[in-house]
């Protein structure tokens, strides 16, 4: 079989990337033909995003992707979940896209802890967070009650570029389950939840699974006549899908950039009061099993208190020495409460850190590498937790953790959790979302048989770093 050229659309809330997939007796090599950088900007008092700038950049990493690869097969995208973009029977935004850090739906939070969490913890098997899509469209919607007539459609971020490449309005099964109003229990939106957060039915249509062919990129010249297939687009459930997991399920998964999503894949979902104070959220495979995962603050808590010093690291070996010298500190005799909800957005990390440890009555980090050492040994620990909280509720024993993304390239990260885990940490230097989105695409094009087929091929040709407890 000649060789398989895909190409990957993978879109962080801090960068993006364009990655082109070659399958090739397999085996997979990456190429990567474009990145750039993202974040979120005020308007008007409230964060959103660029979404200009973000089609701006997909189209010209896909052309050149095209112009490197001639024969390239397919492209499917995959972003951060519940974000999204209302539209209208047009195809146009009607209302800002919203960032998922803005602050907007707190007043909505307190009321559904209040009246409802239960309930719709037990019809979709996500927990009450303020970022999630069901508070963040609530709140358009009495912000500017004209929505309800003026927007037909509601897609989350890849299903609105899926729309623009394709002209197709559809909603993809694993970022729709990250929206607190999918069935639990079925691949169909829940009416229940449709109807407490009083949003209407037909803004949304019946779930897609990946590896759905969507049809071709129309209008955009060069590009044009390219496939474009539905991906595990919420970019966790293509992260999951790269893990190079055992059959035996004893692998704990962390996929780790902006935050840590922590979590493995199940036959069924993880339901119950003990799991809805646990945070647990069901979110979905692609192909529809569930991945039962919870969030710690992750390497949000990191870059941004680099933003906070003079001397942040200006390149690879800058960080890399950071991390040395961070790591020949002593352990920290006290750790950062990562779930503290002042780490979500504050103008200061650095100092929402400092406030956090002087409310305990403890001082705080003296210099860079002390707070490097601190919020890697608090993240550690925060997937320890995750671990332990997981192994009681499901009775399972984890044998290890799989890490992609950009915390397996911090050894320091790495080596706290296994160190707080107890178990050992298995880092894998590759980009989890997009090699997932590309596996997709090979499956859907019969390159690969299935997906347990393309983790088998591609595990051996993974050389992970081990980090054993100390």
């Amino acid at each position: 079989m000649p060789p398989l050229h895909c190409a990957a659309v993978d879109l962080g809330a801090s960068s993006g990337r364009v990655i082109v997939g070659t399958w090739e007796n397999q085996r997979l090599v990456t190429t990567e033909v474009h990145r750039f950088s993202n974040q979120f900007h005020s308007r008007d008092g409230y964060d959103t995003w660029d979404l200009p700038r973000l089609w701006h950049e997909i189209q010209t990493g896909l052309l050149a992707a095209r112009r490197q690869f001639p024969n390239l097969a397919s492209v499917g995208i995959d972003s951060w979940a519940v974000d999204h973009v209302l539209i209208n029977n047009l195809g146009s935004p009607v209302a800002p896209t919203h960032a998922y850090r803005d602050p907007r739906t707190q007043p909505l939070l307190a009321a559904l802890e209040k009246n409802g969490a239960e309930k719709i913890y037990a019809l979709t098997g996500i927990p009450n967070v303020f970022y999630n899509t069901s508070l963040q469209l609530q709140a358009s919607l009495r912000a500017d009650p004209s929505l309800r007539q003026r927007a037909t459609r509601c897609l989350l971020l890849p299903d609105y570029f899926n729309f623009l490449l394709t002209g197709r309005q559809e909603n993809e099964l694993s970022n729709a389950s990250s929206t607190q109003l999918l069935d639990v229990h079925s691949d169909q939106w829940s009416h229940e939840a449709l109807a407490h957060f009083d949003l209407p039915s037909s803004w949304f249509s019946p779930p897609i699974r990946s590896g759905t062919a969507l049809g071709v990129v129309r209008g955009c010249g060069a590009l044009d006549g390219l496939k474009v297939i539905a991906v595990p687009s919420h970019d966790t459930a293509a992260a999951f899908d790269a893990m190079p997991a055992a059959a035996d399920g004893h692998d704990l998964y962390l996929s780790s950039g902006t935050w840590s999503l922590v979590g493995f894949e199940s036959p069924l979902p993880l339901l119950g009061a003990d799991a809805r104070l646990a945070r647990i959220a069901n979110e979905r495979t692609g192909d529809g099993r569930y991945r039962p995962l919870t969030n710690v603050i992750g390497l949000w808590l990191l870059n941004q208190t680099l933003d906070d010093f003079p001397q942040r690291p200006k390149s690879s070996d800058d960080w890399q020495q950071l991390l040395h010298a961070a790591a020949e500190l002593p352990a920290p005799t006290a750790l950062l409460d990562v779930a503290d909800p002042a780490f979500a957005n504050p103008p200061s990390m650095r100092a929402a850190i400092d406030a956090q440890l002087s409310s305990r009555g403890l001082p705080p980090p003296s210099s860079l590498i002390s707070y490097i050492r601190l919020i890697c040994d608090s993240l550690g620990q925060g997937h320890a937790d995750a671990l332990r909280r997981f192994e009681k509720l499901t009775g399972r024993n984890f044998r290890r953790i799989l890490v992609v993304g950009g915390g397996a390239k911090n050894p320091l990260f790495c080596q706290a959790t296994a160190n707080a885990a107890r178990i050992p940490v298995h880092a894998c230097e590759i980009e989890g979302s997009a090699t997932g989105n590309l596996a997709s695409q090979f499956i859907a094009l019969g390159g690969v048989a299935s997906l347990a087929d393309f983790r088998a091929a591609f595990s051996s040709q993974l050389k992970p770093t081990l980090y054993f407890s100390r």
